[in-house]
């Protein structure tokens, strides 16, 4: 009984040390608002920065600090970034008033958003230069898996500093692989990528070959879910589709530059992507007829559009 009541103790202060820990967040978006929330919830000190003020007050609101970026990396244990794009995250650590500048030795800087790899290994060897721990960190899971903390996440970067920083990713996520070094839980990302958004473009051929053929796309769906067609992508898009709903859980936009970084990518390791390519070209087709701000299960009104058929519920004739 003492043994277990010595244990509980040891775990109790093991936690509210992991719990002290400083967060700061920069990037209050679609992903970064609810996982906010999350390590609010978890129990950690959270300061937030965007430049979206509202966003800030949001968060402020429910518990979370207003601090510059200058000031985080003054005073935080954690940094994490979840921005739109490379430029954006580059900006935000070397700037005069951004994260490098100003860092304290051991801050560590979890960078969430989706860049390239030739960024990611850059940027994490800059930051060693300014005695700041880095790890590329991109999640997979969309709005829904960020509002209820089950990203899954793949990591680039130094062991040690993935332990460290464990339970802060638990704190956003569930499933949490440390892949590689820097720049492998990024590329790991691109992978990533290729495979959703080609899966959705799969779905929206089908889809829109059936709703020409005039069957009842919902009772297919049903027909099909339970077999070797039957995926992740399928159930969460096709009800989506179906009751034209576009609202964006990851839009065209992001993952347009999610695909224009695999190709990138590939032309600088001489490996073809034939279906990729076509893929980005759809998107730009998208964002040329203005659905750039769709989400990306809006890559079937490419192909309703080139068919001139809609997929909906119900009988099609």
């Amino acid at each position: 009984m003492r043994y277990t009541s010595f244990c509980k103790c040891l775990q109790k202060i093991k936690g509210a040390i992991l719990m002290s820990k400083k967060i700061g967040f920069i990037g209050l978006g679609i992903m970064g608002n609810p996982m906010t929330k999350n390590l609010l919830k978890a129990g950690f000190e959270v300061s937030v920065f965007d430049l979206n003020e509202e966003a800030i007050s949001r968060l402020v609101d429910q518990g979370a600090k207003k601090k510059n970026v200058a000031d985080m990396a003054k005073e935080m244990d954690v940094i994490i970034t979840m921005l739109p794009a490379a430029a954006h995250v580059r900006e935000t650590m070397v700037k005069k008033e951004g994260i490098f500048a100003h860092a304290r030795k051991g801050l560590i800087v979890i960078d969430m958003s989706s860049i390239g790899p030739k960024d990611a290994i850059e940027l994490a060897q800059q930051a060693k230069e300014y005695g700041v721990e880095m790890l590329d960190a991109p999640v997979s899971g969309g709005e829904p898996k960020a509002i209820d903390g089950t990203l899954s996440i793949m990591v680039g970067g130094e062991e040690d500093t993935f332990e460290k920083s464990l339970e802060v990713f638990k704190g956003v996520g569930k499933d949490v692989v440390l892949v590689g070094g820097h720049g492998s839980g990024v590329t790991a990302k691109l992978a990533n990528q290729i495979i959703v958004n080609l899966n959705i473009a799969a779905v929206s051929e089908a889809l829109v070959l059936a709703a020409k053929a005039g069957i009842d796309i919902e009772k297919m769906y049903q027909a099909i879910r339970g077999g070797l067609a039957g995926s992740t992508i399928l159930d969460a898009k096709v009800p989506l589709i179906l009751d034209r709903n576009f609202k964006p859980g990851g839009t065209i936009a992001i993952n347009m530059k999610d695909i224009t970084n695999v190709m990138e990518t590939a032309h600088d390791l001489d490996v073809p992507l034939p279906m990729s390519s076509q893929l980005l070209e759809i998107f730009h087709s998208l964002k040329a007829d203005g659905k750039v701000m769709n989400d990306h299960g809006g890559i079937v009104q490419y192909y309703e559009k080139i068919a001139n058929t809609e997929v909906n519920r119900g009988v099609h004739k």
